[in-house]
């Protein structure tokens, strides 16, 4: 890949409580890339996006995360939003009592705002909405409903797709996004993930089985094991991983 280099992470540690859990995490991700880091359950693979995304539960102990040359480490969460980052969760929360497009205008504007522009009006906003929905096969009616709530798993994750969508970050992270989705919703997503793909952004997908991986092609794979990046290779490593489990790479 040709892209300019967007994401550094150098010797990266990480902690809760005493139990450290990141223990050296290296990684560079250029513009226009898909990465995707696997690991079975207990590896770290959650930890990371949290700590990306500046969870305070975590604390980091060493090491640095460089987008775009801020220094992600020093910047709370929104400020981590407003310099690009995108977080799409592993279980999405609920919000009563806040609707979707109320919640979707107040991002965008704060986002909009960040960077210097005015506020979208209604009409502007609802046009980009519609646009947006569209990409992500998702039906007008949920714009007036509340955030997630009485969603089922594929709609909560078709709304986050949604949001990534309406809010255009530089590098969104997916944490195991395709956690309990059947086919049709999984391919809903990747398809939505695909048609976001820009060659000026960049995605970090973690997910523990490969067949999110059928339908988002990555461009790096990596294996993550006890807080450590033990194997990077291209798309081949996740079908190998799927043919071959886990470990033949953790006690090779």
């Amino acid at each position: 890949m040709e892209g300019n280099k967007m994401l550094t992470i150098k010797n990266l540690h990480a902690k809760v409580g005493e139990k450290e859990i990141l223990r050296g995490i290296n990684l560079n991700v250029k513009e226009g890339e898909i990465h995707a880091i696997m690991g079975p359950n207990g590896s770290g693979k959650s930890t990371l996006s949290s700590v990306l995304a500046g969870r305070d539960t975590f604390e980091v102990t060493e090491g640095e995360v460089v987008l775009d040359g801020h220094n992600l480490l020093e910047l709370s969460p929104e400020e981590r939003s407003w310099a690009g980052v995108f977080l799409g969760f592993q279980y999405p929360i609920e919000i009563p009592g806040v609707s979707n497009v109320n919640f979707m205008k107040s991002a965008v504007n704060e986002h909009r705002k960040q960077k210097g522009l005015e506020p979208l009006t209604s009409a502007q906003f609802l046009k980009l909405m519609r646009e947006k929905m569209a990409i992500v096969g998702m039906d007008s009616s949920f714009s007036s409903r509340g955030v997630n709530v009485g969603f089922s798993g594929g709609e909560k994750k078709r709304n986050e797709i949604f949001q990534m969508a309406m809010l255009e970050p530089r590098l969104a992270i997916l944490d195991e996004t395709d956690s309990g989705l059947d086919v049709d919703a999984l391919r809903i997503v990747a398809t939505g993930v695909n048609n976001l793909k820009r060659p000026d952004n960049a995605f970090i997908v973690i997910t523990h089985y490969q067949r999110l991986l059928d339908y988002i092609v990555p461009d790096v794979v990596h294996i993550l094991y006890k807080g450590q990046i033990i194997k990077t290779a291209g798309k081949e490593l996740a079908l190998e991983v799927e043919q071959r489990g886990y470990d033949w790479l953790i006690n090779g």
